[in-house]
C-alpha cells in the first residue's frame, strides 16, 4: 500500500535551517508529481511547495519563495525540502504528498520555530 514517511523536523531558532525528508513506497514514484503541505495549529492545510514527476519543476507559496528548495531523487524514491531562513510562523507539521491526491498520507513532522 502508499506510505510516505516523513523525517528532519524539529525545534530550530528562528532564521536557522533544516532538511525535511520522505520516503515513498507503494506506488510509482517517478511518475508522481509531489508536494509538501502543512498544517499549523488549529489551521487548515497550506501547501508550501511542489515538484514535477522528473524533478525538472518546481513551485512555491509565496510565503516561502526563496528560502525552501524542494528536490526530488528518483532512484531512491525520497522527496526533500530544504528550509533555510525559517520564522516562527512556518512553525507546522509538515506532510508529503502526492499532488493529484491533494492530501496528507502520512504521520508527518513537527517542525517548530522559536523567536
Amino acid at each position: 500500500q502508499v506510505q510516505l514517511v516523513e523525517s528532519g523536523g524539529g525545534l530550530v531558532q528562528s532564521g536557522g535551517s533544516l532538511r525535511l525528508s520522505c520516503a515513498a513506497s507503494g506506488f510509482a514514484f517517478s511518475t508522481y508529481s509531489m508536494s509538501w503541505v502543512r498544517q499549523a495549529v488549529g489551521k487548515g492545510l497550506e501547501w508550501v511547495s511542489r515538484i514535477n514527476a522528473g524533478g525538472s519543476s518546481t513551485t512555491y507559496a509565496d510565503s516561502v519563495k526563496g528560502r525552501f528548495t524542494i528536490s526530488r531523487d528518483n532512484a531512491k524514491n525520497m522527496v526533500y525540502l530544504q528550509m533555510n531562513s525559517l520564522k516562527p510562523e512556518d512553525t507546522a507539521v509538515y506532510y508529503c504528498a502526492r499532488t493529484t491526491v491533494g492530501r496528507p498520507e502520512g504521520q508527518g513532522t513537527q517542525v517548530a520555530v522559536s523567536s
